[in-house]
């Protein structure tokens, strides 16, 4: 399992390094490929994979991608408004088919994830955007990286018990400051290239923390929908790791706090 699991991290690092150094329309279609993808399988968990109001989903996420590539972004509004008509009209004209839970599922579903992980192209795409983008790298899997070593080494007090009961408050604590560096350090390196950020060192550094604190609520709301309904895993798709959802939960959530830290900081 350990050499699955590794040699699994290595293909998935290069990969992202591929697609997110290569930008446009290449990390746009890597970034449907992984929404649609996540989108199915919570879905799954959500038992409304192959209902309409599943496929509806898939549309309409299909549609937000393409009006965000294609379009007007003021456009892509109609999306949401269009996704929820048709759903609570399927709810309505099959009453009692559905339940109201799987209408607000089908909903939430597109919100979290395709839309939350559009934000990975969004950030690319902006100014200075090559550079940026790695803040969402950095502050997700930097945070993981430094949480579990501290959390290993000081944590003494649980973070959330009943949900995840081997995170710490420490290990928390410690991810969120590990992040912070690592975004300093790394403004650091590259802040002669970042042209469009007054003070790259502080807007790196405080971007990477808020976004490290919000992704470990990703992480343990990805695990709570999990134990919610009884699924150990999302997918099987990347050995070792599970599907999308279980490798992209915490970065679900960095992708839209690293674009709009930013875009204050900035």
């Amino acid at each position: 399992m350990f050499w699955t699991r590794l040699i699994s991290g290595i293909i998935l690092v290069l990969l992202a390094l591929f697609f997110v150094i290569t930008g446009g329309d290449a990390l746009w279609a890597a970034d449907v490929v992984i929404s649609l993808i996540g989108l199915f399988e919570l879905y799954r968990v959500l038992k409304i994979q192959d209902k309409p109001m599943g496929i509806a989903g898939y549309i309409a996420a299909a549609a937000y991608f393409a009006f965000l590539r294609f379009s007007d972004s003021t456009h892509i509004m109609l999306v949401f408004i269009a996704f929820l008509m048709v759903c609570m009209a399927i709810y309505v004209f099959t009453f009692p088919k559905y339940r109201t839970e799987e209408v607000t599922g089908a909903v939430f579903g597109l919100l979290y994830v395709p839309v939350m992980l559009s934000y990975l192209y969004q950030t690319r795409q902006m100014d200075d955007g090559a550079y940026l983008v790695w803040l969402i790298f950095i502050s997700s899997w930097g945070c993981d990286t430094c949480a579990y070593c501290v959390g290993m080494l000081f944590g003494k007090h649980r973070l959330a018990p009943v949900l995840s009961p081997k995170k710490s408050v420490e290990g928390a604590v410690g991810g969120v400051v590990g992040a912070m560096l690592l975004g300093l350090l790394y403004a650091v390196i590259f802040q002669d290239s970042m042209m469009n950020v007054e003070n790259p060192q502080l807007a790196c550094a405080l971007a990477c923390a808020v976004a490290a604190v919000i992704s470990q609520v990703g992480d343990l709301a990805a695990s709570a929908i999990k134990r919610n309904h009884d699924v150990k895993d999302y997918g099987h798709l990347i050995p070792g790791h599970g599907g999308i959802l279980d490798r992209f939960d915490s970065m679900i959530f960095t992708a839209p706090a690293i674009f709009f830290a930013v875009t204050l900081l900035r």
